[in-house]
This record gives C-alpha cells, sequence and structure tokens, in this order.
C-alpha cells in the first residue's frame, strides 16, 4: 500500500466514530444543529446519489470509499441484487461487514479492504459510485477511468468545490491530522469527466459540492 493510501488508512481509522455520527446523528443537541446547517449538503448528496441510482431493485453496485457502509446498505435496503464496497480502511469495512450481518444482507454484500486501482472485479456493475472519495485522491483520473471501467450502466460521484469558505477550513483541519485534501472548479471536474471516457454526463451543484452521473 502506497505512502498516501496508509495515511488515509490511518486516518480514517481514528475518525470513523466522527464520521459515522454524521449520518447516525448520534451526537449532542449542538453538534447536530451544526450538522443541519453546516453539511446539510452532505444530506443533500445522499439523496441525490439515491435517485440517480434508480432503478436500484435487482442491479448490482460498486461502492469505491464505502466507508462505513452507508450508502452500500441503502442500496440494499431498496432492492439491490449485490453490492461491493471497498475502503482502505480495515475498521470501516469491519463495520460494513457487522451491520450487513445485522440486517441479513451478508449473502447479498461483499466488503473488501482495498483500493480500487488493485482492485480487480470478474464482472462488472450496474453502478459504480464514489462519493465523498475524491476528497482524498491525489491523482483523480485513473480513478475515474477504473471506475467507468466496472460498470455498463452509471457513474456517480462527487467532487467539493474549490473557490468556499470550507476549502480552506478543511485543508488545514485534516493537514493537521495526517489527511490530505483535495478541491475542484466545474472546470476541472468537466476536464476529468471527458479524459476519462464520458460524454453523456450531468454536473449539479449541490451546496459546496459538485455531483456528476455518468453514463457508460
Amino acid at each position: 500500500m502506497s505512502d498516501p493510501l496508509l495515511k488515509q488508512k490511518d486516518y480514517w481509522n481514528r475518525a470513523i466514530d466522527h464520521f459515522d455520527s454524521i449520518y447516525s446523528h448520534e451526537k449532542s443537541f449542538i453538534g447536530n444543529l451544526v450538522d443541519r446547517l453546516v453539511r446539510w449538503d452532505m444530506y443533500k448528496r445522499f439523496q441525490y446519489t439515491m435517485d440517480n441510482a434508480e432503478p436500484i431493485s435487482g442491479r448490482t453496485f460498486l461502492d469505491v470509499g464505502c466507508g462505513t457502509g452507508r450508502y452500500s446498505l441503502e442500496f440494499i435496503a431498496r432492492g439491490a441484487r449485490f453490492v461491493v464496497g471497498i475502503d482502505v480502511s480495515d475498521k470501516m469495512i469491519e463495520t460494513c461487514r457487522e451491520r450487513a450481518m445485522k440486517m441479513g444482507a451478508a449473502d447479498r454484500t461483499g466488503f473488501l479492504l482495498t483500493d480500487l486501482m488493485q482492485y480487480n472485479p470478474d464482472r462488472q456493475f450496474d453502478v459504480c459510485i464514489g462519493i465523498g472519495l475524491f476528497d482524498y485522491i491525489r491523482d483523480p483520473l485513473p480513478v475515474i477511468e477504473k471506475m467507468r471501467a466496472t460498470v455498463t450502466g452509471k457513474v456517480i460521484m462527487s467532487f467539493p468545490l474549490l473557490w468556499t469558505w470550507k476549502a480552506p477550513v478543511r485543508k488545514v483541519q485534516l493537514g493537521l491530522k495526517g489527511c490530505d485534501s483535495f478541491f475542484y472548479t466545474k472546470g476541472q471536474v468537466m476536464a476529468l469527466v471527458m479524459e476519462a471516457g464520458f460524454r453523456d454526463f450531468t454536473i449539479e451543484k449541490i451546496g459546496q459540492l459538485y455531483c456528476v452521473t455518468a453514463m457508460r
């Protein structure tokens, strides 16, 4: 595993509880209020992903950078036939597997401790998502190209905006914790998606995020 991936693994193993509490709302009243005010676009991004992944029932999904499985297991809850989630954090993958077991979905999920560039599936998926992924990828183009190669249908991605008040704050905060972070202009996102081989795609600005749906 490369040094940047080792740094990511270390950071996410330490940050797992804080990250998951954004979705579980297992915080103080003030903490949840701050999330609703500051991170509302993350919740909108979740709905965007579900809406654009339709039809979900009966289809297969690859979740790159699956974290604690919030997206992967929601696909299962909505009738997905099979979901594979991959992540470089062993604690994230352990959490995903435990949650899949609890909801009786172990036979419809596969959670793997790996990086996308090292992952070689034996079949293509209907949909691949990379949500909250490119915030931490130094060289995104090969990743987007690999995502495109894994699907027969669509790829759904998100990218944090460059020119926002959040960008420098997150850059410093994450940097102090040993985690690199990256931000994008709309032009950069468009160029990356096109260079990866997509021609049919949409870019939607949601708060301080660009959300992309690209057809294979």
